[in-house]
Order: structure tokens, then sequence, then C-alpha cells
């Protein structure tokens, strides 16, 4: 079929539909929701069989729905409507919860049903940890459903589609059900002397992403997001802080004190004041944000190797036997975004993973995001640092991201394999393909380029790492274009080694099997033989520091040239500035439109 993608931005929703759409032979074009007359105008121009709308803030206009079959991805069960879905479903602590696909109709979430798809809520989770997993993976199951009761020339779907077992068939009528307004602060609100740490952690997981829950940090209004559960040992040092008490500091967060323990809170968005002012949108590090009071509370670091419920950004176990054995690195940063202290953490910590005895390294990344590279809000953040600047900030995280990749790349004496929970993007693909075997399941997604953030040539040694992949010419190709990869798109361009698993919860059980396997197989010797002798000839043909430094080169211009390109598109990004056109590598059916004839009229 003729797919039209109606979306408010190309976010993780949307891309993974783009990647399988494609796959499945249909002709997919996307156009971002601007107004009104750009929607009817890409109607009219790729002449849809349906238009499919996977994340959507506006109604679409009744000058397409009553023409062209337009569907709806809602995140929420049938008969649920309203932009607060899974803020509500949170709150209200459901087990379960599901996506709908509905046909757009005058009022919000009303159309007709033409599938969903359940999913069992994952316990302590934040409303964007469950979009990006459960949602989307619903989505996609739901999504697809829907196509197969699509009939040419027909508004009305076929019978075809419906969960037969499913206690909420809704049938074929509309479902109206019941409106749920956006939820307002009030909601949100946490009373520090009387909400336990369950309470304080469900309302902020319900907000995380956005709007965040309004609060003070140091007599400072600003929104919380991030937060995570201080462990029972922690929480035993400060057995006499009131509730609310601001206790201690680690890596990004803050500990504040609960009813019945204490919460670790991450990152922070002020919400009034000349910071706030000059910041806006910007989400960073709670420890950043308020540096000057958070010097004054002790540090509690911890080490790499400590229990499960002990939180931090990064953490290291190992599993197998002696001389067989399997060295596990988590490394959990918020959406994916990587500063240069976390750069220099990722570092420090490859560095003494050099000092344990393993056979096989696996570099895990987070559960939602392996890596996104170089952390865009802190970079913007700078410009307003005395004596500091974007461009200043960007040349010291670059070289960050550098140095972790260089551990990963000159890590000879065992087996690196980096596995792709979640999507990667940029310097976060580069620091995976820095790896000996580079493996993800099917839901992941990979942006593997630079240039959609104001044409950057990029670092992370990319120019080493990529073509003893996939050749020179195809590497050059693949920097060029500007589209998402699906995982099994990436494995069959020599991006990826393997792609497997049926969810992550599969994929990570089938890593740990395989990284076993290989660390206890009897050929590790010889690989790791072949491997040095590898890395020792390519070095003397061409060093990795030329490497570097020639991509460095380029950065330099896009940091500190003539060219404001990236600087712009970094300060639209991070602002989230509103689209004033679709991207052409996106919008195919711009390129439909035909040119105008120079022919005079006889």
């Amino acid at each position: 079929m003729r797919i039209l993608l109606l979306t408010h931005s190309f976010n993780s929703l949307t891309q993974r539909l783009f990647g399988l759409l494609r796959q499945q032979a249909h002709e997919v074009s996307v156009e971002l929701d601007i107004a009104d007359v750009v929607t009817e105008e890409a109607v009219a121009l790729f002449k849809p069989d349906l238009v499919l709308a996977p994340f959507l803030k506006r109604r679409i206009p009744e000058s397409v729905w009553s023409r062209t079959v337009c569907l709806v991805v809602h995140p929420g069960v049938p008969g649920d409507r309203g932009p607060s879905a899974l803020d509500w479903m949170l709150t209200r602590g459901e087990a379960q919860w599901g996506v709908t696909v509905l046909q757009a109709v005058a009022d919000f979430d009303a159309g007709e049903v033409w599938a969903w798809q359940p999913f069992d809520v994952r316990p302590q989770a934040s409303k964007s940890s469950i979009y990006r997993r459960e949602v989307t993976n619903a989505a996609v199951q739901a999504v697809l459903r829907a196509l197969q009761r699509f009939v040419a020339g027909s508004l009305l779907p076929s019978a075809a589609g419906f969960l037969d077992s499913d206690p909420h068939q809704p049938g074929h009528t509309a479902t109206v059900g019941t409106w749920n307004p956006l939820m307002p602060q009030a909601i949100r609100h946490i009373d520090w002397t009387a909400d336990t740490t369950a309470t304080v952690l469900r309302k902020i997981a319900a907000a995380d992403g956005s709007p965040g829950v309004l609060d003070e940090l140091f007599s400072q209004p600003c929104r919380l997001f991030d937060a995570h559960p201080a462990s029972a040992a922690t929480v035993r040092q400060f057995v006499d802080s009131p509730p609310g008490a601001l206790l201690a500091r680690r890596g990004p967060a803050l500990l504040k004190r609960t009813t019945d323990g204490a919460v670790w809170i991450g990152h922070v968005r002020l919400e009034s004041g000349l910071q706030a002012q000059c910041d806006g949108v910007l989400k960073l590090a709670a420890t950043r944000v308020f540096a000057a009071p958070a010097a004054a509370l002790p540090e509690l670091a911890v080490p790499l190797m400590r229990s499960e419920d002990e939180w931090d950004e990064l953490r290291y176990h190992e599993v197998g036997p002696a001389g067989a054995r399997v060295g596990w690195l988590d490394f959990e940063f918020h959406n994916g975004a990587m500063s240069e202290r976390q750069c220099q953490r990722l570092c420090e910590a490859l560095q003494w993973v050099r000092t344990r005895p393993t056979q096989v390294l696996v570099l895990a990344g987070g559960a939602d995001f392996f890596s996104n590279g170089i952390h865009l809000h802190d970079i913007e953040a700078a410009q307003r640092v005395m004596g500091d600047s974007a461009a200043d900030a960007s040349w010291r995280n670059i070289n960050a991201m550098n140095d972790a990749t260089l551990q990963v790349l000159t890590l000879t004496d065992r087996i690196t394999v980096a596995a792709l929970q979640g999507n990667a993007g940029a310097g976060g693909c580069f620091l995976a393909l820095a790896a000996d075997l580079v493996w993800a399941h099917a839901g992941v997604v990979l942006n593997p380029h630079y240039k959609n953030m104001g044409n950057l040539y990029g670092s992370e040694y990319w120019t080493y790492s990529l073509p003893r992949r996939m050749g020179e010419a195809a590497s050059r190709a693949l920097m060029q274009q500007h589209l998402p990869l699906s995982a099994p798109e990436a494995l069959a361009q020599g991006l990826l080694d393997d792609c497997f698993g049926a969810d992550r919860a599969a994929f990570v059980t089938q890593v740990l099997a395989r990284a076993l396997a290989m660390a206890g197989a009897s050929d590790l010797a010889a690989r790791l033989q072949a491997k040095q002798t590898q890395r020792e000839r390519d070095e003397m043909h061409k060093p990795l520091a030329d490497y570097r430094a020639e991509e460095l080169t380029q950065m330099n211009r896009n940091f500190y040239g003539f060219d404001p390109s990236y600087h712009v598109a970094r300060h639209h990004f991070v602002f989230r500035k509103p689209h004033a056109w679709t991207p052409r590598h996106l919008a195919l059916h711009r390129e439909l439109k035909p040119a105008a004839s120079s022919a005079k009229p006889v």
C-alpha cells in the first residue's frame, strides 16, 4: 500500500513503524503535522491508500479523514480518550493497559476501533520507558492487524483483525468512552511530609519525559524527572533527617528524603528565575543545575560492582567460571545522551574493567537506549556559563566520547560485544561499532549518521570502524543518508553482526548465553590472537590517532567555523522549536510534485 505517516515529530514509534512498513514493501512517506493546509497538500500529492498517525497533538482535518482512511495510534485501551493516557494509567496504578488503533473522526479518540493490543504494565517503570518499549511493541502489533482490515476504495474496515477472545472486543461500533483531560500539576503534586517513596516514584514516573513534576529544590521551583529509589543501606545513614530534606549527591542526582525512605532525583528543569528564562526547556542533571548548593552535600559514591538495589548510572557484574568469565557493563544514561562527565565516567569504568579477569566483555548500554552520543542539552547550557561556550562544550564532549570509544577499540585481550537493548543514534552507534560484535533485537532502531544535526561530520572513529564492516563506498553512502534503520535492515547492510530475540528480555537472556559460550570456547585463544594481530596491522597501516585527528578537523569546522548549521539545529532540537517544513528525506511525496512547465500557452 501507499501509506502516509502523519506525525507531530519523527519519534521512536514513528521511526519503528517507518522501518517496519518499508520492510513489508509498503511505499511510505512522512509528513510532520504542521498545519491543516500542509496535511491537505501532502495527501493531494501522495494520494495515499491510508494515513497513519502514530503521534499527534492536533486533530486531522475533516477534509482529509472524510475522504481517506486515517488511523490514529492511541496509547490507551478502547474507550480511553485524552492526551494524558499513560499519565492517568500510571497514576491509577493499572496492571494492564493497551494500544488502540482507531479511525479519525471529528472528536479526539472517538472513532471506530480497527485493532488494539493489550500489554502488562512493567512495575516501577517510567512513562517514557513504557512508551518506548511496551507501547511501541503493542502499537506495531495493533497497526499490522489494522492494516489487514483495510479495504481498497472504502472508508470502512473489514471484519478481520480483532482479538476474538478479548473481553474488551469493541465490535464495529465507535467507542466513545470517557474523556480524560490533560493531567494538571495538582494531581502530580508531591507532599513530602505525607507521600511514601512508592508514591513519589509513581508521580515522577507518570510525568517522565513531559511535563515533569513541579516541585522545589534548594527553594528554587523546578520540574523533577528521572527518579530512582534509594537503597535501605543509604537511607539508614539519614534516619534522623526529616521528609523533604536534601541529603546527598551522586553522579547527576540529588537524594531527597521521603516519609519512609528516600529517592534519587536525576534530572530537573528550572521553572522560574533568570536561569530558567535563559534555559527554557533544558532538562539537565540535578547536580549541574544546583552545582553550588549541592557541593555542600556529602557525595555518596559507590563501586561499579555492588548490590542490585544501589542505584547509579553505571553498573558492572561478572558471570561464569574462572577462565570462561563474562563481564557485563551497564551504562544507563538518561535518554541515552552522554555528557562530558558521563563519557569520562564510562572511560574510567572501561579502564577499570581492563583489570578484571574476563574473557568476554558485554557493553550493554541502557535498557531503553544504548547511547545517543553527545549531550546536546548539556552543551546548550554551556552558553549560559561565564567563560564557556557551546562550541567549547561540544569540543570537550566529543573528545571525551572519543576517549571512551578508544578504550573499546584497544581492548584486545578479550572479545567485546555491544548488546543493543534499545535504540542507538549518531555517536552512540559508533561507540557500539567499536566492539568486535554488535548484536540487537528486532525492535531496535539505529540512526547511524550525524547529518540531521546541522550536517555534522561525526567522530568516534567512524572512519575506521564503519569501512572495516561495510567497505568505503557503502560507508560513505550510509553516512550521507538521513533515515533510520531497523535492526533487520542494519543487519542486511552489515552494520550489525546478528539480530535475535523476540523482545528485550529474550534478547538479554540469549546475549548472556552466547557470551558465556564464547568465553568457554576452545578457539577463544586463536580468536584473540587474530584480533590482536589485526589491530597491530591496522595500526601500522594507519594509526587510530590519525583517524581521530582527521575527524576532529572536520568537527572543529562544525563547532567553530563560519557555517552555524550545527548550532542552529542543536538549538532547535533542545528547545523543541516547531517544524516549519518536513525534511525532504522524509517527505518523499514532495518529490512527486510536478515541476512548473516553462512552455508558453498556445
